[in-house]
C-alpha cells in the first residue's frame, strides 16, 4: 500500500475537475506553483503521468482518467460527510436515549419537549428497555445516555451516573381492598395478599426481593409484568396489591390508594448515565446539562 498524503489526491481532484491549474489554485487557496509541485509529487509516487500539459490546455492521460474515476466518488463521500457534520452541529445532531416506558412517560417527557423546542432539527431516538437492559445498551455504545433506576448493579465501572430525582416505592390497592385503607401492615402481613410487581428483568424486582430478604421474608409474587401502568390497572380492579414508584400515582385517584407499612421502604433515585469511554455528541451534552445545571 502506497503512503500518499490525502492532500495530493485533493489537489489532483481539483485539477482534474477544472482541467486548469490556475483555477484549481484558486479553489484550494494555494499558489499555482504549489499545485504544480503537488501534481509532480503525486505522479512521481505513482510512477504515472496523470496530465498532458500544453500552453493551451490541460488534459487527463488514460491513467489520470482511471484515477479520477476512483478519486471523484471518494471526494464526494468526504464532502457529504463534512456537510452532514456541519448540519448536525447547526441543528443539534442526533441523541439516543435509553429508558423504561415508566421513566419516559412519567419523568422524561418534559425534558424531551424542552430539548425538541431548543433543537427542532435534532433527531431524538428513544429506546424503551428496562433499567437493566439500558445499562447493557450503554455499555455496548448503542445509546448515548440512559435514565435508569438507581442503584443499578448493572451499570458497571464504565458508566458515570448523575443522580437526578429521589422517589419512594409504594404498595397500592383498589376499592376491593378498601378495608386496608386505614391499616398499617407489616411486610409479613402484606405477603398474605397477592403481590403484583415488575418481572425479574427489572431493577425494581431485584430491589423488592432484596428488601424482603432483609426481613427474612420470601417474596413470591402472584403476577409479574413488564409495565407499571398495567400493574396499576390490575390493582384498580382488585387482582392484588401492586408495587410501583410513587411518581406513577396521580395525586387524586379515588379508585386506588397507597397502603401504610410498618417497615420503611428504602428511598431510591433516578439517574442519568453515560459511557465514560465514548465521546458524547453535542446533542447528548446539551441534554445532560439539563440535569446538571437546571430543572424543569
Amino acid at each position: 500500500m502506497m503512503d500518499i498524503n490525502y492532500e495530493l489526491y485533493k489537489v489532483f481532484y481539483h485539477v482534474a475537475s477544472t482541467l486548469n491549474f490556475s483555477e484549481a489554485s484558486k479553489q484550494l487557496f494555494i499558489s499555482q506553483s504549489a499545485v504544480s509541485q503537488s501534481i509532480k509529487t503525486l505522479e512521481r509516487k505513482l510512477d504515472q503521468t496523470l496530465f498532458i500539459r500544453s500552453t493551451k490546455k490541460v488534459q487527463l492521460t488514460p491513467e489520470g482518467e482511471i484515477l479520477m474515476r476512483h478519486i471523484e466518488p471518494a471526494m464526494n463521500l468526504i464532502q457529504k460527510g463534512e456537510a452532514q457534520l456541519l448540519d448536525a452541529a447547526s441543528t443539534g445532531g442526533q441523541i439516543r436515549i435509553g429508558a423504561s416506558d415508566t421513566i419516559c412517560r412519567y419523568f422524561l417527557i418534559p425534558y424531551l419537549e424542552r430539548f425538541h423546542k431548543a433543537f427542532p432539527g435534532a433527531h431524538i431516538k428513544v429506546i424503551n428497555q428496562t433499567s437493566m437492559k439500558c445499562a447493557e445498551l450503554l455499555r455496548n455504545g448503542l445509546v448515548d445516555l440512559i435514565v435508569v433506576n438507581y442503584p443499578n448493579s448493572h451499570l458497571g465501572t464504565t458508566a458515570s451516573a448523575v443522580r437526578i430525582k429521589k422517589f419512594q416505592d409504594v404498595f397500592i390497592a383498589g376499592e376491593p381492598f378498601q378495608d386496608l385503607r386505614e391499616k398499617t401492615l407489616s411486610f409479613g402481613q402484606l405477603l398474605r395478599y397477592p403481590i403484583l410487581m415488575l418481572d425479574k428483568n427489572s431493577t425494581t424486582n431485584e430491589f423488592l426481593h432484596q428488601v424482603f430478604q432483609q426481613y427474612q421474608l420470601d417474596l413470591v409474587p402472584e403476577i409479574e409484568l413488564t409495565s407499571n401502568d398495567l400493574l396499576i390497572d390490575l390493582a384498580r380492579i382488585g387482582l392484588g396489591i401492586a408495587f410501583v414508584p410513587d411518581y406513577c400515582i396521580a395525586e387524586k385517584q379515588n379508585d386506588i390508594f397507597v397502603l401504610h407499612t410498618r417497615e420503611e421502604m428504602p428511598e431510591r433515585e433516578l439517574a442519568i448515565a453515560y459511557n465514560e469511554h465514548l465521546p458524547l455528541s453535542r446533542a447528548a451534552m446539551e441534554f445532560l446539562s439539563y440535569f446538571q445545571n437546571s430543572s424543569i
